[in-house]
């Protein structure tokens, strides 16, 4: 199973070389790098790191469709730049994936900020519960289940519960009993409280339909 860690990133040069060690260590096939514009020395990093650095229009979603059309993989792992794989992370999706059922799947979620309310938002992740699949969790495909239901659809924000939920509906999604570790630092910048409270908020809108566009104003693609 040749394995193909894409990682889109905006100005991560704070945090994506934690991120690039962790999966450099579990040996993939290729780790790409798609950048949006930095400004920082995210790619330089990168670079530096062992990744093959690509250049994509700004937005997760292009950038992650880019990766996965660059990449030479039989299946894909997009992972946020500032996420943590767990230890053993590659070797559970290659052992999910050697099952034919299987064609797709997600991680429960940690974050790197023991309060209270971060550990229960992280707890409600070993649900088996598509619709909060969201892509600070990283997820893994099958390139002919990726390929099958489009990609990523071109939407401002909500690509990725849009691309689990398609995925979902193909069939053969796995959730992992690990967890990969993503920052809190939204949280920290803007309250833990106030900023799930944002979330939620998008989140009503994602599953009421709202068109994706009339929504986007309220999220900053890497604000931190």
């Amino acid at each position: 199973m040749r394995l193909s860690v894409i990682i889109p990133a905006l100005n991560e040069a704070a945090v994506i070389a934690a991120t690039l060690e962790r999966v450099g260590m579990q040996v993939p096939h290729e780790i790409l790098v798609v950048d949006g514009g930095s400004t920082d020395a995210t790619r330089s990093i990168a670079d530096r790191a062992g990744a093959r650095v690509l250049e994509a229009s700004q937005g997760r979603g292009p950038q992650m469709n880019h990766g996965a059309c660059r990449a030479s993989g039989d299946a894909f792992l997009f992972l946020h730049a500032d996420t943590l794989l767990p230890s053993n992370g590659l070797s559970l999706i290659r052992r999910a994936l050697s099952n034919p059922d299987v064609d797709a799947g997600t991680f429960r979620l940690s974050f790197d900020d023991p309060s209270p309310l971060l550990r229960f938002y992280a707890w409600c992740t070993r649900w088996p519960w598509i619709r909060i699949c969201f892509g600070d969790r990283g997820l893994f495909v099958r390139r002919s289940a990726f390929e099958a239901v489009g990609g990523y659809p071109d939407w401002p924000l909500f690509e990725d519960l849009e691309l689990a939920a398609r995925l979902h509906d193909h069939g053969g999604f796995r959730f992992l009993p690990a967890s990969v570790t993503t920052s809190a630092r939204r949280f920290r910048k803007h309250g833990a409280l106030r900023q799930q409270l944002r979330n939620l908020y998008l989140w009503m809108h994602y599953v009421r339909g709202t068109d994706p566009e009339r929504v986007a104003h309220l999220y900053e693609y890497n604000e931190a």
